[in-house]
């Protein structure tokens, strides 16, 4: 009886490999096949790459580089509205450079006077100014009035939202450098920044100033200065060469304080005056 125990044992242990290898076998042709959809999948021209050609085009079996990327993290988001584009947004921030973390600007820094009843700066204790609190910085979004990372960076914000964005210096300020300032470390070309951006309200953009019409033969140059937009100089350009200046502005060949004598054909000497004839009786 002994005998015949290893021979049960090892019909069993064959009839279990029976019954295990033709799923071991499917697994593995299912491995195969998945791979080869997948590798198939890789390089099907245009499969999950998103966009269209024309018919004439054909499509480059290829997938293509990035060779810059805009990102941001939401540290918070927002409870209130969503910003939109051509509004106000009134934002604190804060910007450093990327390869050192030096900071190089932020809202926190930029503080006004604050003025007495007669519209003085009221001094402090040590013979300077006293500042008001820092004052969120405004901006028209989607206007292109700052650097374009920074302006599709705060894209979808909400108010009350805090952002962190990471902007390449292609869309940051470029191959320009900024130098150093006394206040303000400067910005190297070429430099990556990184920004942490609050978004504290959303307003409507003020009514732009009105031109007045010129008069009739007048000047076409405005009489009163256009108030100028958020983010700019507030520098009024200068007229176009040739054209004639603003009324009551005096020549540059004149004195200073004499207004300028407008260019006019010498007028003939006047004759003297005839008396009175007689009247008739």
């Amino acid at each position: 009886m002994r005998r015949y125990i290893p021979v049960f044992c090892l019909a069993v242990s064959v009839a279990i490999a029976a019954q295990t290898a033709p799923k071991t076998a499917t697994a593995s042709k299912a491995t195969t096949s998945a791979g080869k959809t997948t590798a198939t999948g890789a390089k099907a021209p245009g499969a999950a790459l998103g966009y269209k050609l024309p018919a004439d085009e054909k499509r480059i079996p290829t997938i293509p580089k990035t060779g810059f990327s805009l990102k941001y993290q939401d540290i918070k988001i927002g409870t209130g509205a969503e910003g939109e584009a051509g509004k106000l947004w009134h934002v604190n921030y804060k910007g450093w450079r990327a390869v050192d973390g030096v900071v190089f600007d932020q809202s926190a820094d930029h503080r006004q006077p604050i003025m007495d009843k007669d519209g003085k700066p009221e001094m402090g204790p040590d013979g300077k100014p006293k500042l008001g609190d820092p004052e969120p910085m405004a901006f028209p979004q989607g206007m292109g009035r700052l650097i374009p990372g920074f302006d599709y960076g705060v894209e979808g914000m909400r108010v009350g939202g805090k952002r962190r964005i990471f902007i390449p210096w292609q869309i940051a300020y470029g191959t320009r450098s900024i130098p150093d300032r006394p206040d303000h470390p400067g910005i190297p070309a070429k430099s990556d920044l990184i920004f942490d951006v609050e978004l504290v309200q959303v307003t409507e953009l003020p009514a732009p100033q009105q031109r007045p019409m010129p008069p009739a033969g007048g000047s076409v140059h405005p009489q009163a200065p256009v108030q100028p937009h958020p983010g700019t100089s507030g520098t009024s350009a200068a007229p176009p060469a040739g054209s004639a200046p603003a009324t009551g502005q005096p020549d540059s060949s004149s004195k200073p304080g004499t207004p300028a004598q407008p260019s006019q054909p010498a007028q003939p000497s006047q004759p003297s005056q005839p008396s009175t004839p007689p009247q008739p009786k």
